[in-house]
């Protein structure tokens, strides 16, 4: 699967297992490195998942506080 197809949760649940893998130890320098690099790059797509959930959240909240609350989406 690409990076582009994980939504939050799949890409906060392969973290969490890529972190108990790390945790647990017994891996070679090379498969933990591997992990870690695999680790990054799901915090960064969970992370840009939150940034657009927030803008989202923002955008609502300033519509409401505009009067408009049809175009709160």
């Amino acid at each position: 699967m690409s990076e582009t197809e994980l939504d939050y949760e799949q890409a906060r649940d392969e973290l969490t297992a890529v972190v108990a893998k790390l945790e647990a130890g017994g891996l070679s320098l090379e498969e933990s490195l591997a992990l870690w690099e695999r680790g990054e790059e799901l915090a960064r797509i969970c992370d840009r998942h939150l940034a657009g959930a927030r803008e989202r959240v923002e955008a609502a909240l300033a519509s409401v506080e505009r009067g408009e609350p049809g175009k709160a989406t």
